[in-house]
């Protein structure tokens, strides 16, 4: 049975190996997936962070970090890296995963969310294309959002510059 908590700082190394393994042969990876993860977590900006357990192992991680948008909009958090070990995909485990850290976002007062990934499978979440709110070098069907209260903002979004980790 798989069961969905925070993560303990403990859990550092299987996240790694998580995130290595999920992107190791996923198409539109960077291969950067778990330095991302690890500068986020140095640097104190894992404002949602949350392992799949499966028998007391790390099956599954999703990461949620706050964004900057240009027209000064607070409150709004990026989804992902959402990681989930080959084997135990296709069973749920990244739904479980981005389901419980959107209820978490929304419970903590976020405006909102954006994420970076495949349309079809974010619009299962609510996410949504919304031409107001952009990020620069991406294709736009591509970059979604989900509006938890108001409306949604209009500008450039930014991730951390732990998105930028390489090592």
């Amino acid at each position: 049975m798989i069961s969905i908590r925070n993560e303990l700082p403990t859990d550092a190394a299987a996240i790694e190996a998580v995130t290595i393994a999920a992107f190791a042969s996923a198409e539109h990876s960077s291969g950067t997936e778990q330095f991302i993860v690890r500068a986020l977590r140095d640097s104190g900006q894992l404002a949602v962070s949350l392992v799949a357990e499966e028998d007391g192992r790390v099956v599954g991680h999703v990461a949620v970090s706050p964004v900057t948008i240009t027209s000064g909009s607070p409150g709004w958090y990026g989804l992902g890296p959402v990681s989930v070990v080959p084997e135990q995909q296709g069973k749920s485990i990244g739904t479980m995963l981005i389901t419980r850290a959107l209820a978490e976002l929304r419970t903590s007062g976020a405006a909102g969310c954006v994420v970076l990934g495949e349309p079809g499978y974010y619009s299962r979440f609510g996410f949504k294309l919304d031409p107001r709110l952009v990020l620069p070098g991406v294709p736009a069907e591509y970059f979604q959002a989900i509006t938890f209260d108001g409306a949604s903002p209009v500008g450039q979004v930014a991730y951390q510059a732990s998105f930028e980790a390489t090592e």
